[in-house]
C-alpha cells in the first residue's frame, strides 16, 4: 500500500536544536604504540600476498599492486599482534574487502558476525553507525573507526529528539529504525532493521501501523510489500537517490539483455525499472546464482568491483556512485588505527544498554 504519511525535521514546530551525543571517538588508546613496520615492495611481500592477489587480479592492475600490498601484509601482521579483527561492509574497495577484512557482508551480516567475533579488537572499516553498533554488540572489546568522519546522510537525517516527537504525534504505534541511525536514534526506537529483514521485521510487531525511520524511499519499498500503514521519515542515503529511471532505461536500450537489479534505498521509478531488489546480501546471492552475462548493479560501486573480483566472467556495466564516507576508510588509516589504537568509539553505558535492545531483538528475531 503506499505511505500514510512522510515526517522530516521541518514538521514539527517545537523540534529541539540538535545536542551532543553521548557517542564520543578517543583518539589514541593508552595502549602502547607499535613501530611503524616497512612498507617496502619485497620478495617476501610478493609471496605473502600472491594468494590476495589472486582474488582481486580481476579488478586490480598488476601495475598498482606493488603499492597496496605492503600495507596489506603490514596489516595482517598488525591484526595478528593486536589480536585484531577487521569488519568490512561491502561497500569497501576491493583491497579492503579482499585484502585484509576477515569479515565482510552487508550491515546485517556485520550485526551478528561482531557478536561471535573471539577478538579484543574490532576494526569497523565502514561509517560510524556501524563501528557503534559493534561497540554496543561488544561493550567489552576495543572497537575502532579509522576514520571517525565517515559518516552516513540517512544516520544524519534524524536524532532521538525526532523520535520522540514522532511518538508524541502518534502515540502507541512501534517504531522500527533502519540500523542506518546513530545509537541515540537506536535507543529509542522498538526494533532495528536492515534493508535484508525490513519486510520481515515490520510484519513481526503485529501493529496495523507502524513507524519506519529514517529512509523514505526503503519504506516505500516496504510499504509496497505488505498491508501494514507505514509512516515514514524524509531521510535518504545520498549515493542510491542519484540514480534515476531514466539511467536505468538508457542502458536497457544500448542492450535488451542486460539484467538490472538494485537496492531499495533507491527511488520508485529505479526500482520500477529493475529486473530484481534487494539488500547488498541478496544482490551478491542473485548474481552468484544467476551469473548474468552483463550486469547493472545500482548500489555503491565497489560493490561491483568487489563481486567481479569473486565472479570475473560477468561483465559489470557500472553508473557508479561512489560514497563518500565509506572512502574515507583507506588501507593507511587502517594501518595506522591498528598501530595506535585509535580512533575508539565509546557509548555512553546507559544510552547503551537501551540502544543494544533494539539491535538484539532484531537478531533474535525468528525466520
Amino acid at each position: 500500500m503506499p505511505i500514510a504519511a512522510v515526517y522530516g525535521p521541518d514538521d514539527f514546530t517545537n523540534r529541539p536544536p540538535v545536542q551532543a551525543t553521548s557517542t564520543s571517538v578517543l583518539p589514541t588508546r593508552t595502549a602502547p604504540a607499535l613501530p611503524r613496520p616497512s612498507l617496502e615492495w619485497t620478495s617476501e611481500v610478493e609471496r605473502a600476498t600472491a594468494p590476495i592477489y589472486a582474488r582481486v587480479k580481476h579488478v586490480i592492475p598488476p601495475i598498482e599492486w606493488p603499492l597496496m600490498a605492503p600495507v596489506i601484509h603490514a596489516i595482517n601482521q598488525l591484526k595478528r599482534a593486536r589480536n585484531a579483527v577487521i569488519l568490512a561492509h561491502n561497500y569497501q574497495a576491493p583491497e579492503i574487502f579482499h585484502g585484509v577484512a576477515d569479515i565482510g557482508g552487508d550491515s546485517l551480516q556485520l550485526a551478528v558476525e561482531a557478536t561471535k567475533v573471539k577478538a579484543d579488537v574490532i576494526v569497523q572499516c565502514g561509517v560510524h553507525f556501524m563501528a557503534e553498533t559493534s561497540k554496543l554488540l561488544n561493550p567489552e572489546k576495543t572497537v575502532l573507526i579509522p576514520d571517525s568522519r565517515a559518516g552516513c546522510s540517512l544516520a544524519a537525517s534524524i536524532t532521538g529528539a525526532d523520535v520522540r516527537l514522532l511518538r508524541e504525534r502518534f502515540p502507541g504505534v512501534p517504531v522500527v529504525a533502519y540500523v542506518n541511525t546513530s545509537a541515540e536514534v537506536k535507543a529509542e526506537v522498538d526494533i532495528c532493521c536492515t534493508s535484508s529483514n525490513a519486510v520481515q521485521v515490520v510484519e513481526s510487531l503485529g501493529a496495523p501501523s507502524v513507524i519506519f525511520l529514517p529512509d523514505r524511499y526503503l519504506a516505500t519499498y516496504v510499504a509496497s510489500k505488505t498491508n501494514v500503514k507505514i509512516i515514514a521519515w524524509k531521510g535518504a542515503c545520498e549515493v542510491h537517490e542519484r540514480f534515476t529511471g531514466d539511467e536505468l532505461r538508457a542502458f536497457r536500450d544500448a542492450d535488451p539483455s542486460v539484467q538490472i537489479i538494485a537496492h531499495p534505498e533507491c527511488p520508485p521509478d529505479v526500482l520500477a525499472e529493475a529486473d530484481f531488489t534487494g539488500s547488498t546480501a541478496h544482490m551478491i546471492n542473485w548474481v552468484r546464482a544467476r551469473r548474468p552475462k552483463r550486469l547493472v548493479m545500482i548500489t555503491e560501486c565497489s560493490m561491483a568491483d568487489n563481486v567481479r573480483a569473486e565472479l570475473p566472467d560477468v561483465e559489470m556495466l557500472r553508473p557508479c556512485n561512489l560514497c563518500p564516507h565509506m572512502k574515507r576508510i583507506t588501507l593507511s588509516n587502517i594501518l595506522q588505527s591498528l598501530l595506535t589504537l585509535g580512533e575508539e568509539v565509546t557509548i555512553d553505558p546507559a544510552l547503551a544498554q537501551r540502544a543494544r535492545r533494539s539491535i538484539e531483538r532484531m537478531i533474535n528475531l525468528k525466520n
